[in-house]
């Protein structure tokens, strides 16, 4: 049953997209069909990927508010209260952050399948309307061969790894009074392997495909643009970054 809703709204549905992209791109680059669908696929998450900046911006401004609370040395029940008049007051849902990524998880996942699985553009998966490509030219511009694995595209995947995390809002640390504190610790810790290990694991994920490099490559660059338009247009993400600062 799952097997069939991940097929019917999702699956087949990008399948077919990538099918039609490849169709009309002059020549059939596939490589060019892979960054336009991210890119769109990126933009209709755009609204939901935005609003968890917001939120996660949100939950920063407060960090110094929410720290006075621990730190009041009030009982667990009523620090609990505190906080939760604290979050009805500014509006804010400590959760949804979280519950807008996991929204988009299944759709980037499919988007990723799409591409791991090969580029098989034929068949029963493709909808009535929708023509087998002709051609399907897997030299991305004419240079770059992505029908395998590619040194190049790997590396350039977890570079682009590395400056999404660069870019990615900061966050926000305790205050000295209670230095070492399980959520600043945690914080740092996610924030190193975001920067440092996760470019080489996105590296080597990538250097199976050449497909898959160029998938991710697109992703993060359209990922650290939107990070670069929040810090500088968003009010929220702008205050969340003076405090941090």
């Amino acid at each position: 049953m799952l097997s069939y809703i991940w097929n019917l709204l999702l699956y087949h549905p990008l399948v077919n997209a990538l099918a039609f992209l490849v169709s009309v791109i002059p020549g059939g680059d596939v490589g060019l069909a892979v960054i336009v669908l991210t890119v769109i696929v990126k933009l209709a998450l755009f609204p939901l990927s935005q609003r968890a900046i917001e939120s996660q911006a949100q939950m920063s401004i407060l960090a110094p508010e929410l720290n006075k609370i621990k730190e009041s040395g009030a009982s667990k029940e009523e620090q609990a209260k505190q906080t939760f008049e604290l979050y009805k007051k500014h509006k804010t849902n400590p959760f949804s952050g979280c519950l807008l990524v996991l929204i988009q998880i299944p759709i980037i996942f499919a988007l990723y399948f799409v591409f791991y699985k090969g580029i098989k553009l034929n068949g029963d998966m493709l909808y009535s309307f929708i023509h087998a490509p002709e051609h399907l030219n897997m030299i991305f511009l004419g240079v770059l061969d992505i029908g395998g694995k590619s040194l190049l595209l790997a590396i350039l995947a977890g570079a682009s790894q590395y400056f999404q995390a660069y870019f990615m809002p900061k966050p926000a640390t305790s205050p000295p009074a209670i230095p070492g504190s399980f959520g600043e610790s945690f914080s740092k810790s996610m924030s190193m392997q975001m920067k440092y290990i996760f470019p080489f694991l996105m590296a080597f994920i990538s250097y199976s495909s050449g497909v898959i490099a160029l998938y991710f490559i697109a992703s993060n660059i359209f990922a650290i643009g939107q990070q670069i338009y929040a810090k500088r247009k968003d009010p929220l993400v702008i205050e969340a970054v003076k405090y941090n600062e």
